[in-house]
């Protein structure tokens, strides 16, 4: 499986690993409306820790 980067789409991802949405709703992450940037972009814009958002996005992903 591939790993999650920043660089990726927050619907692509979620599309991929739909285990992930309840990662970004834990985070504030807006995947509904705001879901069609990269997952730093959506991290910057939603105020909440890339580092910490990506650790946990991998963890249900695997």
């Amino acid at each position: 499986m591939e790993k999650i980067t920043k660089d990726m789409i927050v619907n692509d991802v979620i599309r991929d690993y739909p285990r992930t949405i309840t990662v970004f709703t834990r985070f504030g992450i807006d995947s509904c409306c705001g879901g069609a940037v990269s997952i730093e972009e959506a991290a910057k814009r939603d105020g909440a820790s890339l580092d910490e958002l990506l650790r946990a996005l991998n963890e249900v992903s695997n």
